[in-house]
């Protein structure tokens, strides 16, 4: 058995996706089906029950599944110890982060990282928040980008950056006629949001409340680009990261409104697990995730 083909198993186990196993190791859905086959075949046995888009373990898959993991993680640290100890720069560097990270805080760095390390492959991988810290803790990915970085015993966090958080409305809301606007005139606005469990919309909702604010939450959404969206055919007003609409201030599809009471910081961070060995393409990846001349210029 090909320890490629255990590694494809073991992802589909955890993703429960045909089509993110085969993006985890940048092969088609139907060879993660044929490995998955081939795995049926050596073993006589169903190792999963595909039901309605769902993949769940037999018995036999469960064993499998639970020695192969065992497996996988002693591999990569065999690869981990043997690529740190050569000093190379080379392999893949596996990072989760959510959409209003990953697009529009990570994209020029990481062209830079790819150009500068050609032998480094980089999979990104966009999932919730709450994933990500599993997948950093399982040790399923090298890093995680999150905002609002939370302390857990099973992960370090080192600082990235901040962003500073800015008003959007529509062109046509009274709003636009404005370029600063206190917080108090949110009072009773529709409001696009994040969902509940993103840390920045909890943090949204701690400064509303701080200033006795009230809004009213007429959608609430997952993905940044469906807020902006939202907001730009009136829907109602939102609160998010300064780089995440730097397009559509200069196109003019979106106003951007600062804040008189108070600055809005987001912070960014990396997280890793806890005590395990970062290869030196990892290492070098942060290195330029953190260097200063990364970050972005705000609005003017």
């Amino acid at each position: 058995m090909h320890i490629e083909t255990l590694k494809v198993f073991c992802d589909l186990v955890e993703t429960g996706s045909f089509s993110l196993a085969a993006t985890r190791n940048f092969v088609t859905q139907s060879a993660v089906s044929q490995q998955v086959r081939s795995l049926e075949a050596r073993y006589g046995k169903r190792l999963i029950e595909r039901s309605k888009g769902n993949v769940r373990l037999t018995p036999a898959g469960g064993v499998l599944y639970q020695a192969g993991k065992e497996i996988m993680q002693k591999y990569q640290e065999i690869e981990d110890n043997l690529r740190a100890s050569s000093h190379t720069v080379m392999g893949v560097v596996r990072v989760a982060t959510v959409y209003s990270v990953g697009l529009y805080e990570i994209s020029s760095p990481l062209k830079k990282f790819l150009r500068t390390f050609p032998e480094v492959n980089v999979h990104l991988e966009y999932t919730r928040v709450n994933k990500i810290y599993e997948d950093v803790s399982k040790g399923n990915v090298d890093l995680g980008l999150v905002a609002y970085p939370a302390k857990r015993p099973q992960v370090t966090v080192i600082p990235f950056r901040e962003d500073r958080l800015t008003l959007i409305c529509s062109p046509h809301h009274p709003f636009a006629q404005l370029k600063r606007i206190s917080i108090k005139k949110l009072d009773r606005e529709k409001f696009v949001g994040f969902e509940r469990d993103v840390p920045t919309r909890r943090a949204v909702d701690r400064v509303l409340r701080g200033h006795a604010v009230k809004v009213q939450y007429v959608m609430e959404m997952d993905n940044i680009e469906t807020i902006k969206r939202a907001v730009e055919i009136g829907s109602g007003v939102s609160i998010v990261p300064e780089p995440a609409v730097l397009q559509e201030v200069k196109t003019k599809t979106l106003k951007a409104l600062s804040f008189t009471d108070e600055i809005l910081m987001r912070p960014l961070g990396i997280i890793c697990k806890r005590g395990r060995h970062l290869t030196p393409a990892v290492e070098e990846f942060i290195q330029l995730l953190t260097d200063q001349r990364t970050r972005q210029q705000p609005l003017q």
